[in-house]
């Protein structure tokens, strides 16, 4: 099984969430499984990490189109499933309309699986202006009655990359902020952003008291392995009806695409991702 990881991040550039990524892949992936990594394009942010470049609705709609022409590729280039490794699941719903190989989430599965762990779900993370759109996206699932408080941590991005030499500053903040969600109701912990995620993973924190910290990125690559094993062995795929589902005519999206200044014509020579696999 291949499954493509899309990261927000560029993620080649960022060497410390990089590394702790594919440790993480190496230890939850199954031995069959190859996930290759896939970053934006080096020339999409002024800094290794997006920032504020993905905090505004019109901004990280910009964005989306990396994600949506990865997919094609993925399904061009042989993939099974693809793995949008970011909790606002940019492009999400958009590439599955166009390709028929599983699509994952990150936010998806982590609300989903977080279902399963308990009955009010907190999400810890440190971009606050996401907020609103994992709320946004969380009533799109059907799962705003589950979502419950939404908490930022003080540290952000840079000190988790700084956290993987000196974790317990990053950790005590992020307790911190796990206790005010769960004080506010949260009986179950999303990390909001990958970084945090696999931070925390890293570093084996996964329960605070009686109260689950999901593994998204985890959650995610489980998801894609279980899908791509359902599409195999039982033939369930993606539903394709209605406005949200339906996959449009081939020539209309490679016309349009055009006409929009986008690759009309994607080929696997386009794939070039970093290839993981489990360690057996």
């Amino acid at each position: 099984m291949k499954i493509w990881h899309q990261s927000l991040t560029s993620i080649e550039n960022v060497p410390a969430y990089r590394d702790a990524v594919i440790a993480h892949i190496q230890k939850i992936a199954r031995p069959d499984v190859e996930v290759v990594l896939h970053g934006m394009s080096n020339e999409t942010y002024p800094t290794e990490y997006p920032g504020h470049f993905i905090t505004y609705s019109y901004l990280q709609n910009l964005h989306r189109e990396q994600f949506i022409r990865n997919a094609l590729i993925a399904e061009s280039a042989g993939y099974d499933c693809m793995f949008i490794g970011t909790i606002p699941d940019v492009g999400l719903l958009e590439a599955r309309t166009l390709v028929d190989i599983p699509v994952i989430g990150y936010g998806q599965a982590s609300l989903h699986m977080a279902s399963m762990l308990g009955d009010r779900i907190g999400i810890v993370n440190f971009l606050a202006p996401l907020a609103d759109q994992l709320r946004y996206n969380a009533s799109r699932y059907g799962m705003s009655e589950k979502l419950g408080p939404i908490v930022q941590t003080t540290v952000g991005f840079y000190d988790i990359l700084e956290g993987f030499k000196n974790p317990q500053p990053v950790i005590d903040s992020f307790i911190k902020s796990a206790e005010e969600a769960i004080a506010q109701g949260a009986d179950v912990i999303i990390p909001g952003e990958g970084p945090m995620n696999v931070f925390l993973a890293t570093h084996g924190i996964s329960r605070i008291g009686d109260v689950p910290i999901v593994d998204s990125f985890g959650a995610g690559i489980k998801m894609c392995e279980s899908l791509t094993d359902l599409k195999k062995f039982s033939g369930v795929t993606m539903t394709r009806k209605g406005y949200f589902n339906a996959k449009p005519p081939a020539e209309a999206v490679s016309k349009l695409r055009e006409f929009y200044n986008q690759e009309s014509n994607i080929h696997p020579g386009l794939d070039y991702g970093l290839s993981v696999r489990a360690k057996v």
